[in-house]
Formats: C-alpha cells, structure tokens, sequence
C-alpha cells in the first residue's frame, strides 16, 4: 500500500478535509487544489531530496574559518522548496501564501521529511519562525523579518539552549542591555545589545539563503545590573546575522554573531548544528562588541512567545520521526518482499528440495512488519489530528475552537514523543528485517534509525514530555483537559462496541482508559510532586499508548464504515494493524502504569554513591 493512498484516506476519508472549504478562510479550496499541493510536494521531494539523502549524510557540513558549505544539492533543495511556496503555504493571501489548512500543510511537507529530512535547510524551523512573529511581532518585524522568511530570502532559527543550561531556561545567562538612550525608538523594534553562547543552533550558520534571522532568548539586566533569577526574566529577541533596513534589504553591515563550531551528530548530519557566540566582539558593528537584537513582545515575555513556536515544532518534530519511521517501514517491506530465505513449515518439517520463499511469508517477519505498520500509520493519523485541530482551533465556531485548543495542549506532549520514541522502533526493526545487510550502508535503514535518534532529544527531550504531561496537562484547569480527552475517547468507544468485530478492542480501550485514569489520581494521590513525577516517563509511555489505541480503533472504525469504497487491501491492512496494536502493544500498559500507581521510589531513592 503507497504511503499516498494511506495520506489519502486518513485525510477525505477520516478527517474529512474537504469540509474545511466551507470556512471563509479556505473557501478558495477544495479536493483538487489540495491533491495538487500533494502532488507538487510529492514531486518536487522525489526529484529534489530523495535522491541526495546519502549525499547529505556522507558530505557533512564544514566549516572554513568563514563560513559552513553544504553540497550543492543542498542548495537546490532549499531553493526548490522556497520556490514552491510552501514556506508560506498555511499564510494569507497577501503574504504570498496559499492559505492552506494546517492539516494539508502537514501532509504536503512529511514527502520532504520521508524523502530526505537533512536536506534543504529545515524549512520548519523558518516557517515556525516567521509563524511567531506574526503572532507576536511588531507590524514592522512581520514586513522586515517574517515576510521575507515566507518569501525564502531570509532563514530562521531559534536560539534557547545554552551550554551550561541545556533544556533548564530558568539557568540561561545570556545578557541583553538598551543600546544608547533611544534604544526605544528603532522602528524595527527596542534595541538592545546582546551578549551570550546559544547551543545546539540547527542551521545557525550557512550560506543557503541571504540572511539569518534567529530568535534568541536572553535576560535583561535589573536596575541593580543583575540578571532575575528563573524563567520570568527572560525575554525574546530578533538577532539577524546581517542587519537589515527598514525596506528589508541588507545593510551591509554583519552583526556580531560569531560561529563557534559545528557539532558532529550521529545523524540528520544534513543540517548543520552549532555553538553560536553573540556579542564576542569578532564582528564589531557600530563601533563596538555586542550584537544587536530588536525586543518582540515585552520584556519577561520571552518564553511565552518562543512556546509559540516551540510548541508548533514539537508536532513537526513527530511528523518528522513518523516519516523516518515510514521510509524505515518501506524500505524493510519492499527487501521483505524481495529477499528469499528459508522454506515453508509442514506437519514433516521443512522439504530442503522446495524452494526458498520471500522472508515476508514467515510470521515472525510479518511481526516486524505489522508493529512497523501500527506504529508510523498511527502516528502519522496523531499527527494530521493534531494538525486538524489547529485548523478547528483558527477557524473553527468560538466552542468547538475552544475545545480544539485545550485538546491540542493535551495531546501536544504525545504528538512529540510518542513517535520520537516507537518510530525509532520501527526503524530498528526494518534493520532487523533485512538482518546483516540493514546494519551496512549498503542499505538506507541504518541512516534512518541514526536520522531518528535526534527526535527523542530536540525540542524537550522524552522526560521533558512526561514531566510536562503528569505535571501539568492533566491536572491543569482542574483537569478538564483530561476530561476532555476522555469523553473524545469513549465516544469512539460507544461508537465502536455496538457493531460487530469491534467490542474486543472498545472494551480493551474502555479499560485501559481506566486504567491510566486510575493512575493518575493515585500519583497525585499525596499532592507531593517528587512523589507524583518520579515516574513520569512510564506514565507519559503508557498515556500515548492509550491516545495511539484510540487513534487505530477511530480509524479502524472509518475504514469498516467506507468498506464498500475503498480497496481491500487498504481495508484489510487498517483492520490488522488495529488488531495488532490493541493485542500486542496496549498489554504493556498495565506494566508501566504500576510503578506510577504504587508511587515507586526507587528511581527517586536511589543514591548516587550506589551507582
């Protein structure tokens, strides 16, 4: 089954995009303009990036003294793809974009992470960026910055992490003084000078586009010149790496942004990672060291703005680890299909004298192939979900918007760690299926699984999620996330219990929901947080569990619904992997959840000298 035909379906057939034209924002669509962005997308990746892949792993980025080089087919991609108008597919009309629903704008952009995720620049991180300046930047900053973002001439990056904070914000140091006393008056924004180290920078440096906009996080000074101790402190800046006029043209001055180095990953070696130091004094601009950042939002506000983005990410990041985990998926299927090896089993035991048959007939291969199956087509239906929701959340009535929102901010923690962490699964085992040969590079499988490894870490590693998840989405607003959560699941579960073949997995879903229900009352059983958060991670492993089995039978349930209309091997496979991942995976639930129930200590408890 094409990865295009299960897009298809999880997109006309269960989400029903094509209601969305009957919203002013997208009137102007409706199936063909959508399957036309698809089909560009699907295109343009299969010319651009699929067959440049390998390049972008072997030719890493390097660094002259002066600036980072790619390979040229790097370049073309980024081209390409600022061409397409994809970088604004999702923005207004006077942007130049296409006013895409969000949901078709994911779907478009996961042929690009399929086909070659370390290529071409990350366009994610730049529209992300642009995304938030237009929800929190000035009038100018949206024309200066964004605008020419969406139009491809400019880059961007977001700049938090520091080398003695990694992902604790609270610890960054990262200074940020007014520059002169009418630092208030620059029309791009309060001016301010900035001086710090920002780590792990994806496309911090390069010579892909004109100019780089990053926004970085940083801490203004009391009157006492001393820097506010935790997060509320922080604020947000636009730190371009070549200044910029007012009209959005360069300056000719470079602003002091310095290339520490370059960082040799494991994978995703396409993008160059950096160490960044601003204000070093190695580009003095003006006269003198620090470099030059414009304010957006008010000051302390930082965080809340860069959430905007971090947040958009963090479902981006899934879609992307879901794609990894789908070229994984194909490339195993395909070897499965065509790699003989050993004979079928009789009531005698194997005839030697046969022939060998594909290793895809014998069940254990099946096995690895149906969990690859279960986990990147059910994660890709999370993700276009929460796209969707994005949609209902911008455009949707008041109501139904609301609850858009909040379940968004539920499922969000799922939406990036769930396929961070079992669509690198599924990528091991594509490996084990084609046995010796998928851990060579003969093979693309082994670049696949090192590409993934990245996801489980970047934008809030695994534990980040839970501690995010059990922290703070289910107890927030007395619960009524949860809640909410839970009512969009029972109702698949009534759905499902009243027609036939379907009441083994609505009652296993039904349990497990009160299983994890359960759970979470019994951590905060004490209301003391150390107690409560010792074991996020199983909780966090066994809630998306919950959410992906909800996901499969809604989806299962749309399949059996359109039976008469779709063909029977997308049928058949939607139904088997539903079974699949309620028979084999949901039973791991029970397991991770009795650590959290019993409030077990002995992570929390142990000592360091043990170790």
């Amino acid at each position: 089954m094409s990865y295009r035909r299960t897009a298809d379906f999880l997109l006309h057939d269960w989400l029903d995009v094509a209601s969305l034209q009957s919203r002013e924002r997208f009137a102007d669509h409706n199936r063909e303009t959508f399957d036309a962005v698809l089909d560009m997308c699907e295109k343009l990746a299969a010319e651009k990036f699929a067959p440049f892949n390998r390049l972008a792993d072997t030719e890493e980025p390097w660094f002259d003294g002066e600036k980072v080089h790619l390979p040229a087919a790097s370049h073309a991609a980024a081209k390409a793809y600022a061409e397409s108008g994809m970088l604004a597919a999702a923005q207004d009309y006077e942007l130049g974009g296409m006013q895409l629903p969000c949901v078709v704008e994911m779907a478009a952009n996961s042929f690009f992470s399929k086909a070659g995720i370390g290529i071409g620049g990350g366009g994610m991180l730049t529209s992300g960026n642009a995304n938030l300046l237009m929800a929190h930047g000035t009038p100018m900053q949206q024309q200066v910055f964004a605008a020419n973002e969406f139009g491809g001439r400019f880059s961007g990056t977001m700049c938090l992490s520091e080398p003695q904070a990694g992902s604790s914000l609270s610890d960054v140091v990262t200074r940020a003084v007014p520059d002169g006393l009418d630092f208030e008056a620059e029309p791009l924004g309060p001016r301010y000078r900035l001086r710090g180290n920002k780590m792990w920078i994806s496309n911090g440096e390069h010579e892909l586009t004109e100019n780089i906009v990053h926004l970085v996080l940083a801490k203004i000074p009391g009157p006492d010149g001393k820097l506010v101790p935790g997060t509320r402190g922080i604020s947000l800046f636009i730190v371009p790496k070549k200044l910029v006029g007012t009209d959005g043209q360069l300056t000719g001055e470079r602003n002091d942004v310095a290339l520490a180095g370059l960082n040799h990953k494991l994978g995703y070696r396409g993008i160059p990672n950096t160490l960044l130091n601003f204000g070093e004094g190695k580009f003095p601009v003006r006269g003198a060291p620090g470099a030059i950042g414009y304010l957006v939002g008010k000051p302390g506000e930082g965080l809340r703005c860069m959430f905007h983005m971090m947040n958009e990410a963090r479902i981006a990041v899934g879609l992307g680890a879901t794609m990894l985990g789908y070229a994984g998926y194909e490339a195993s299927l395909a070897y499965a299909k065509d790699r003989p090896q050993g004979r079928p089993m009789g009531p005698g035991g194997k005839d030697a004298t046969l022939p060998q048959i594909p290793i895809i007939r014998h069940a254990d291969v099946k096995r690895m192939l149906l969990a690859q199956k279960s986990y990147c087509e059910g994660a890709l239906a999370l993700e276009l979900y929460c796209a969707r929701l994005v949609d209902e959340a911008h455009t949707g009535a008041p109501e139904n918007a609301a609850q858009a929102a909040l379940l968004l901010e539920m499922l969000t923690p799922i939406a990036k760690s769930w396929p961070s962490e079992w669509c690198l699964e599924a990528n091991s085992l594509a490996i084990q299926v084609h046995g010796g040969y998928g851990y060579t590079r003969d093979f693309p499988v082994e670049q696949y699984w090192r590409d993934n490894r990245l996801n489980m870490i970047h934008e809030g590693t695994h534990g980040i999620q839970a501690l995010d998840l059990l922290g703070r989405k289910v107890v927030m607003d007395g619960g009524k996330g949860l809640q909410l959560l839970a009512s969009r699941i029972n109702a698949t579960i009534e759905r499902a219990i009243a027609l036939p073949g379907f009441a083994e997995q609505a009652n296993t879903l039904a349990a497990t929901l009160a299983q994890v229900g359960a759970a979470t009352k019994a951590a905060w059983a004490t209301g003391n947080p150390e107690e409560a958060l010792a074991n996020a991670t199983p909780y966090l492993q066994a809630f998306g569990h919950l959410v992906l089995g909800w996901i499969w039978l809604d989806v299962a349930l749309c399949a059996q619904a359109r039976a008469a209309t779709l063909d029977d091997a997308l049928l058949q496979g939607k139904l088997a992997a539903c079974r699949f991942f309620f028979r084999h995976e949901l039973p791991r639930v029970g397991a991770w959840l009795q650590v959290v129930t019993s409030r077990d200590d002995t992570c929390r408890t142990m000592d360091e000298a043990w170790f």
